[in-house]
């Protein structure tokens, strides 16, 4: 999962909001340094990636990618369904997205002095250009993958990820509406625990 979809599934909270973004910048044990919900928030970032990295849709839909990005599909995979929640947005939401993003950005600043240095410059920069709104457009999947290549050691697997992702639309589109709905249900009772 990836920003957006993150950002759902920890839903109406503010805590949790904060805490499903520092949940790609904080590491390691988590010692009370954080306010309760946003630890909280951190700790349910966390279950859903294991719970996504470990289920069957998404293991059958990584065999799917070309050898040369197996590797990266997971990558792949969370960009590509933040865009296939924003297509299918009223499937599984109440709340309109324009309305969702600015709750969401609005929470983030309410929240800057509880999250790291890192997700408050992302914070910043997903209000500055509506990121959670570019998802709607498919060409942000490549374009964002790219970027990440940029910061991977061994260079860039996505500089052709546009091509290479084409064919796996139509699959990526069935496994996540196959899979999210389970993934709501299962951070429904993550939360509720």
């Amino acid at each position: 999962m990836n920003y957006l979809a993150h950002f759902q599934l920890a839903w109406p909270e503010p805590g949790l909001l904060a805490g499903a973004l520092e949940g790609d910048y904080r590491k390691g044990p988590l010692r009370g340094q954080l306010p309760a919900q946003v630890e909280r928030g951190v700790q349910l970032h966390r279950a859903v990636d294991a719970y996504t990295d470990q289920h069957a849709v998404i293991e059958d839909l990584r065999r799917e990618f070309p050898p040369g990005l197996r590797r990266y599909a997971g990558i792949l995979i969370d960009l590509g369904f933040d865009h296939f929640l924003c297509c299918h947005w009223e499937r599984f939401n109440q709340v309109g997205r324009d309305a969702f993003n600015s709750a969401v950005y609005l929470h983030l600043a309410d929240a800057q002095a509880h999250l790291s240095p890192g997700a408050r410059r992302m914070a910043r920069r997903m209000a500055e250009i509506d990121l959670l709104d570019h998802y709607a457009r498919w060409e942000t999947v490549p374009a964002s993958a790219r970027r990440i290549g940029e910061r991977l050691k061994r260079g860039n697997p996505f500089l052709d990820s546009q091509s290479q992702l084409a064919p796996l639309r139509d699959a990526m589109e069935e496994a996540f509406l196959h899979f999210y709905p389970e993934v709501l249900e299962f951070a429904r009772r993550y939360r509720e625990n």
